[in-house]
């Protein structure tokens, strides 16, 4: 009887060991959803943060639940809300986003009090595209300029038309994408450095090829 009972205390041992080394060696599950939450909470977002493509707003009509709503800003740059339809959300800040839909629900409502606040932050990267040596989209972690996203898609390739960069850029209002024109050789070798823009959250890099057809005139 001893015996048996010296056999279960060391089987249970056994047991509680290899429990805790298993538990040592897996890896937590929710590390990676954490580390994603805990960079986009590193983003800060004040008074004056421009909203962009993706990004996820909570909008509160004070008093009336049908109208508030959580929304995220769609790649025209446009959100849909009851009553009032599409609005513009891209390039604005939150003040700006929050007096014009209240300014569109007065014609459904006495002196609506709407709030928005910036949930998620999904806008904050560029796209470069074209003759780079990496292209694709690199998020914005800081102040970022033309070059320096040249360098983040690890350069340019040999057939790079490396003075007719365009960047396009959402304008504001609604209005068509802007286009600007950069040329490296400007910016590096002579007095261009004006071309070597400040990048915004949703501007897009496109650094064409040498070999592509150029209509004159555009």
């Amino acid at each position: 009887m001893i015996v048996g009972i010296h056999a279960l205390s060391i089987l249970g041992l056994a047991i509680v060991i290899a429990t805790t080394a298993l538990a040592q060696s897996t890896p937590p599950v929710m590390n990676s959803t954490r580390d994603s939450s805990h960079e986009k909470s590193s983003l800060i977002v004040t008074t004056d943060y421009i909203i962009g493509p993706e990004d996820v707003l909570d909008i509160t009509v004070w008093k009336n639940a049908d109208l508030s709503k959580t929304v995220q800003v769609r790649p025209d740059g446009r959100i849909s809300l009851p009553l009032i339809g599409d609005v513009v959300a891209v390039s604005r800040t939150s003040a700006q986003l929050t007096e014009e839909i209240s300014t569109r629900l007065k014609s459904y409502m006495e002196n609506p009090t709407v709030s928005i606040v910036v949930k998620e932050v999904n806008s904050y990267a560029i796209f470069v595209l074209g003759e780079v040596v990496k292209p694709g989209r690199y998020p914005l972690k800081s102040k970022t300029t033309l070059l320096q996203a040249i360098t983040l898609a690890s350069g340019l390739t040999p057939v790079a038309s490396r003075n007719k960069i365009v960047i396009f850029r959402f304008a504001k209002d609604g209005d068509p994408l802007m286009k600007i024109k950069a040329s490296y050789d400007d910016i590096v070798l002579r007095d261009g450095t004006g071309q070597n823009i400040e990048l915004k959250p949703g501007d897009t890099i496109v650094v064409p090829s040498e070999s592509m057809v150029v209509i004159p005139g555009q």
